[in-house]
């Protein structure tokens, strides 16, 4: 049997049927698991089982390889380039599902945050116009004398 399915119906693939379909050798498989590159799942009897996430990864690691030609050590740093970048879009998804959950919150109680102020005071009460003669002038500016060291030999 080459395909079978897990508890939740998804399709899983033995090595052979991978490789068979990607017209690569099993042991190249064997050595993306032993470079920590895939991780396929398990039988109880030790057998490989690639399911649709590992033939995806798999797909990714076959264009760096042959079309790119980046080795295996550079293959891993982009692979992991690409799990921190997808962690962090999903954090600054979330940061910005927050401030819209906030901004529309905020919107329905600006009209009770102002009802509840510290200080009630209409606005121009609040800010007191001085007039210009009120403020007061500095002297022009001086500049200072030259200082007077003697000169050195």
């Amino acid at each position: 049997m080459v395909r079978k399915e897990n508890q939740s119906g998804q399709a899983l693939f033995m090595i052979s049927a991978v490789a068979q379909r990607y017209d690569i050798h099993p042991q190249t498989l064997r050595l993306y698991e032993r470079e920590g590159l895939l991780k396929p799942s398990r039988t109880e009897g030790n057998t490989r089982l690639y399911s649709q996430a590992d033939l995806e990864r798999l797909e990714t690691i076959l264009t760096l390889t042959r079309d790119l030609g980046v080795n295996l050590a550079g293959v891993e740093i982009i692979l992991n380039m690409r799990q921190k970048m997808d962690r962090m879009q999903r954090e600054v998804n979330e940061f910005m599902a927050y401030v819209k959950r906030e901004m529309t919150r905020g919107v329905g109680d600006w009209e009770e945050r102002l009802g509840t102020a510290l200080v009630k005071a209409p606005p121009a009460t609040r800010v007191r116009a001085v007039p210009p003669s009120a403020i007061p002038q500095d002297p022009p500016h001086e500049s200072p004398p030259p200082s007077r060291r003697p000169p050195i030999d």
